[in-house]
C-alpha cells in the first residue's frame, strides 16, 4: 500500500525546478505589470544581436557560401589523395615526438578551408586513425592555431603590406611552427596519452567514391554544416550577449576586453571584431587604420585573427561540431578548444612585442 502511494508522495513535494518556476511566473507578471515594455525590449536587443551575424555575415555574405565551398574542397582534397600525402610528410616528425600524426590533419584543412569544415573532415579520420582522446584533444587546440579560413590569411598579408611589415617570417613563426610544437608541448604537460604509430599500423585515408558523388555529396554536407550546426550555435552564442547587453552588464565586459586586448599587444577595435564576430572581417578592417599605429599592435591582431576565433566558433561550433564526428564530448571538445586560443592569445602577445622590432 505504501508502495502505492510513494509516487503521489513525491509528487506532492516541491522540486527545485518547480520553486524556480513558480518564481519565474510572478517575476514575469509583475515586470509586465510595472514595466510592460522591457520584454519587447529584451527581445529587440537580442535580435538586433543576433541578426547581424547570422543573416549579414552567414547567409548573405561571402562567408556562408565559403563555409559550403570549403567543405567541396576538403572532400576534393581528400578524394585526391591530399590526407595520405599529409601523413607521409608528418609520420617521421611525429614518431619523433611520439605521437600520431594524424593530429596535424585538422589544422591543415582549417587554412586551407574552413575551421567547420576541418572538424567534419578531420574527425573521422582521426577515429580511423585509432587516435586516442588525448590526441584528438591535442588535434583540436592545434586546429585553434590557424586560421579558420584562407579569406582571413590572405586579407591579413595584404593588411601587413600596407603597413610595411615583414610577412614570411611572421607567417612562418605564427602558422606554420605552431603546428608542429603545439602537438609536442601539450603532449608533455596536459595530453600525455600519446603513442608513437608506424606508417604500416595506419589504414589509407583516400575514400573510394566516384568523383560527381564526392562533390554533390560534400555540398549537402557544407549546405548542413551551416545551417544545422554553425548557425543555431551561432545564433546561441550571441543570444546571451544580447541578454547581457540588455541588463547592462556587456559594455563593462567589452570595456575590459579593450584594455586586455591593447596590453596583451593586440589593436583592441579589430581584436574585439575577431573575438565576437569574425577574423575575416577584422583582417579587412585592418588594412583601413590608420599609419600611425605601433606596428606590435597590427602583428598582434594579425596573428589573433589567424586563428579559430571568434568565440562562438570556440564555444559552439567546435563543441558541436567535433562531439559529432570523433570520440570527443562536447565538453572534452571546448576544454581543447580553449587551451588553444590560451597557446594563440599567448603567441599574438609574444611575437607582438619582440619579434615586431625584426619585421618593420
Amino acid at each position: 500500500m505504501e508502495k502505492n502511494k510513494t509516487p503521489q508522495a513525491a509528487r506532492a513535494n516541491w522540486h527545485l525546478w518547480e520553486i524556480i518556476g513558480v518564481i519565474l511566473v510572478f517575476g514575469l507578471l509583475l515586470i509586465l505589470l510595472l514595466s510592460p515594455n522591457s520584454m519587447s525590449t529584451l527581445f529587440d536587443t537580442i535580435i538586433q544581436e543576433v541578426k547581424p551575424v547570422v543573416v549579414d555575415i552567414f547567409l548573405t555574405s561571402e562567408i556562408g557560401i565559403a563555409i559550403i565551398v570549403s567543405v567541396i574542397v576538403g572532400r576534393i582534397l581528400e578524394r585526391l589523395g591530399f590526407t595520405d600525402g599529409l601523413i607521409r610528410i608528418f609520420v617521421p616528425i611525429m614518431k619523433w615526438f611520439k605521437i600520431n600524426p594524424s593530429v596535424i590533419i585538422p589544422s591543415v584543412y582549417n587554412i586551407l578551408g574552413d575551421i567547420n569544415a576541418a572538424g567534419k573532415i578531420s574527425g573521422p579520420i582521426l577515429v580511423k586513425a585509432n587516435a586516442t582522446k588525448a590526441e584528438q584533444k591535442i588535434a583540436v587546440a592545434t586546429m585553434i592555431q590557424s586560421p579558420q579560413s584562407f579569406a582571413t590569411f590572405v586579407l591579413g598579408l595584404i593588411a601587413l603590406s600596407v603597413f610595411g611589415i615583414n610577412a614570411f617570417p611572421l607567417v612562418i613563426l605564427s602558422i606554420f611552427v605552431p603546428i608542429v610544437i603545439v602537438p609536442l608541448l601539450l603532449s608533455r604537460t596536459i595530453y600525455r596519452d600519446t603513442k608513437k604509430v608506424e606508417l604500416t599500423e595506419l589504414p589509407r585515408f583516400t575514400p573510394n567514391t566516384r568523383f560527381l558523388n564526392t562533390i554533390f555529396a560534400s555540398a549537402k554536407e557544407g549546405a548542413e554544416l551551416l545551417f544545422l550546426i554553425i548557425i543555431p550555435a551561432v545564433a546561441a552564442v550571441f543570444f546571451f550577449i544580447g541578454a547581457l547587453k540588455f541588463a547592462g552588464v556587456w559594455s563593462f565586459i567589452e570595456s575590459g576586453l579593450s584594455s586586455s586586448l591593447t596590453f596583451l599587444s593586440i589593436e583592441p577595435a579589430t581584436g574585439i571584431v575577431s573575438v565576437l564576430a569574425a577574423p575575416t572581417l577584422a583582417v579587412a578592417q585592418l588594412a583601413d587604420l590608420a599609419a600611425t599605429i605601433d606596428p606590435r599592435l597590427i602583428v598582434g591582431s594579425f596573428v589573433l585573427a589567424n586563428s579559430g576565433l571568434p568565440l562562438s566558433v570556440i564555444f559552439g561550433q567546435v563543441p558541436v561540431t567535433w562531439a559529432e564526428t570523433s570520440d570527443l564530448t562536447e565538453r572534452e571538445a571546448l576544454g581543447a578548444a580553449v587551451i588553444g586560443l590560451i597557446i594563440r592569445i599567448a603567441t599574438a602577445c609574444v611575437l607582438g612585442y619582440w619579434l615586431t622590432p625584426f619585421l618593420v
